[in-house]
């Protein structure tokens, strides 16, 4: 404060008289800022680390499969794709030929079906070879799958048993 300005408030006060204190004013201190919406963001970040992926997630999926025959439940794939029935029997297409694999997928299905295994994996990979065609031996599952009257329902694996490279499939039994 200037003299001036010192001269200026004892004018406008009148006289004034010094207070004596033992009271020590504390110094100002700089009060940090609290990052609230970042604490909340990582609270979330973690939360969502923490959380079990869907069992729709399959993130190397391009084109999952799923069918489900006319009549029947819509929570049967959902059972399928919870993993909430036991695959009995399975197949590996790999390596194969459509023509083999045609012969295979018909012989293996029947041969379930006559002994009670009504829940099975058929494992045709995901194409990675098959280069322009997209993947040759999903097709060729998906197309036989969907024209027998036996199968009641397919979808893609869960990611940790195959995800798009496998098909877990529901059989009728014999009635």
């Amino acid at each position: 404060m200037t003299e001036q300005d010192r001269a200026l408030v004892l004018e406008s006060i009148g006289s004034a008289k010094r207070v004596q204190s033992e009271v020590v004013e504390p110094e100002a201190r700089s009060i940090r800022p609290i990052p609230t919406q970042r604490i909340l963001d990582d609270k979330r970040v973690t939360a969502e680390l923490m959380t079990p992926l869907s069992e729709h997630f399959d993130p190397d999926a391009a084109e999952p499969l799923r069918y489900l025959k006319n009549g029947y439940s819509p929570k049967l794939l959902g059972k399928l794709g919870r993993g909430e029935f036991s695959v009995r029997d399975q197949i590996d297409l790999h390596h194969m030929t459509q023509a083999e694999a045609r012969i295979v997928i018909k012989d293996f299905i029947d041969e379930c079906i006559g002994a009670d295994r009504l829940c099975v994996k058929i494992i045709h990979g995901k194409g990675m070879r098959s280069g322009e065609d997209g993947p040759v031996l999903k097709a060729l599952s998906d197309r036989m799958l969907r024209q027998r009257g036996d199968v009641i329902a397919f979808r893609s694996a869960r990611h940790n048993d195959g995800g798009s490279g496998a098909v877990i499939v529901l059989l009728k039994g014999r009635v």
